[in-house]
């Protein structure tokens, strides 16, 4: 792995994988690529022994779109992706290095506002 300066951090944490992507600090850090996105989810849809088509009907998306994901298609609509991603019970926790939301965001207990 190598050390790559995005900007953003991406934590990413599936049952049977890890990935880190980390901007602007020196750490080791893998860049994934839509290939990869798309063999984890296989892997773990498959670890869970779903189907294709039932993880279409349960994530509210077409065979066809999760077909493509799982082939790494770059394209792919990203809040499609997010969305069979929390079907499968993955999860993704992303940091900027320069924008401080404020505590609370994302659990629910704050606005979102990044004012406390």
């Amino acid at each position: 792995m190598q050390c790559y300066r995005t900007g953003i951090f991406l934590y990413f944490l599936a049952e049977s994988a890890t990935m880190l992507l980390i901007g602007n600090i020196f750490e080791k850090a893998m860049k994934l690529t839509p290939e990869q996105i798309g063999t984890l989810v296989k892997q773990t849809r498959k670890a869970m022994g779903v189907t294709q088509k039932d993880l279409a009907l349960t994530s509210g998306t077409g065979l066809r779109f999760i077909i493509e994901l799982e082939k790494g298609k770059p394209t792919c609509q990203l809040g499609k992706v997010l969305t069979v991603m929390q079907t499968l019970g993955m999860k993704i926790d992303i940091y900027s290095p320069t924008v401080d939301l404020g505590a609370g965001y994302g659990d629910g207990s704050g606005d979102g506002s990044g004012k406390g």
